[in-house]
C-alpha cells in the first residue's frame, strides 16, 4: 500500500480504532518512508504495542511479536534446532540402513538442512515478506541484548553458521517499544525514529472509547475519561493508560451502565486499578464518580 501522507496514514490508522494525533502518525510515515526502526516510549497502556498491531492489519502484512524480559538471549530470539526431528531422522536413517561410513557426511549435512531449523521471533520476521516486527518491551532485556537487537537492526542479515548467512530481502517494519523501567542506550535509540506517547488527552480519549466501544454512550465515555483524567494527576503506584480506561468501560458497560454510577465505579475498580494501594486512595480521596 503506498501511503502518501501522515494524514493519511492517521485515516487508515482510525479505520482501524487507533486514533493517531499528529506527531504519533507524523514519527510512524517517517519511519515507513526512510525504512527505519520506530522507537515508541511511554508509560504502561498508551497504545504503543496497539500501534504496532493496528499497522499489520494497516500495511496487510503479519505481525512477528518479541516479547522481551530478563534474561532473554540470542537463541531464543533468531533459532534453534529442532533436535527432536533431528533424533526422529537420524533412526529413520538407522533403519533403512543409512549409516554407514560413507552415508556419515551426507547424514550430517542433512541433520543442518533448513527444515530443521525453528526460527524465532527475528529470524521470522527477516525471512517473512512484508513483515512487521514487534520488540515490546526492550527495556526489560539485557544489555547483552540491547547491542545484540542493534547489530541485527543495522543490516537485517543474521548468520547462521551451519546455512550461512541470512538476509532479508525486504526490511520488515520495525516497531521497538520501552516502558521506561530503564534507560534504553543511546546507541539503539539513535538507529530509530523515537516518539514519546502521551496519555491521549479529554477529547482523544472520549473519541477512543466510542470508537473502540461502540455500544458506549458519549456521556458515560466523558465521565470515565474525566475520572481517568483524574486518576492519572492523584500520583497513583500505576496510574490507568488507555488500555485501563477501555477495559473499565467495558466492565460498566457489560453491568448496564449509562453513566458513571458511583456505586458500579467503586464495584469495577479491579478493571482500572490493579494496586490494592491506589484503590483504597482512590477511595478514601472521593476522586469516583463523573
Amino acid at each position: 500500500m503506498d501511503i502518501e501522507t501522515p494524514g493519511m496514514l492517521a485515516r487508515l490508522l482510525g479505520e482501524h480504532a487507533y486514533l493517531a494525533d499528529e506527531g504519533l502518525a507524523t514519527a510512524c510515515f517517517l519511519a515507513l518512508r526512510m525504512g527505519r526502526p520506530l522507537f515508541l516510549e511511554g508509560e504502561a497502556g498508551v497504545g504503543k504495542t496497539e500501534l504496532a498491531k493496528t499497522l499489520a492489519a494497516v500495511l496487510g502484512a503479519p505481525l512477528i511479536r518479541l516479547q522481551c524480559y530478563e534474561g532473554l538471549d540470542a537463541a531464543q530470539a533468531l533459532y534453534d534446532w529442532d533436535f527432536a526431528r533431528q533424533l526422529l531422522h537420524l533412526k529413520a536413517a538407522e533403519a533403512t540402513g543409512a549409516t554407514g561410513a560413507g552415508d556419515a557426511a551426507r547424514l550430517e549435512g542433512e541433520l543442518y538442512d533448513r527444515r530443521f531449523l525453528i526460527a524465532r521471533p527475528l529470524l521470522k520476521a527477516l525471512e517473512t515478506q512484508p513483515s512487521v516486527l514487534l520488540v515490546d518491551e526492550v527495556d526489560r532485556a539485557d544489555d547483552e541484548f540491547e547491542a545484540f537487537l542493534l547489530e541485527v537492526l543495522s543490516d537485517f542479515t543474521i548468520s547462521v553458521p551451519e546455512l550461512g548467512t541470512i538476509s532479508a530481502k525486504t526490511p520488515p517494519v520495525v516497531v521497538v517499544t520501552s516502558n521506561r523501567t530503564r534507560d534504553v542506550h543511546d546507541a539503539l535509540k539513535r538507529r530509530c525514529l523515537y516518539h514519546w506517547l502521551e496519555h491521549p488527552g479529554f477529547e482523544q480519549e472520549v473519541a477512543i472509547l466510542l470508537r473502540r466501544l461502540p455500544d458506549c454512550t458519549e456521556t458515560l465515555a466523558a465521565q470515565v475519561a474525566r475520572a481517568a483524567g483524574r486518576l492519572r494527576a492523584a500520583g497513583l503506584v500505576k496510574p490507568p493508560g488507555v488500555a485501563e480506561t477501555i477495559d473499565w468501560t467495558e466492565a460498566l458497560l457489560t453491568l448496564g451502565a449509562r453513566d458513571l454510577d458511583p456505586g458500579l465505579a467503586a464495584a469495577t475498580l479491579g478493571a482500572v486499578l490493579k494496586y490494592r494501594e491506589d484503590q483504597r486512595a482512590v477511595r478514601e480521596n472521593g476522586l469516583l464518580g463523573g
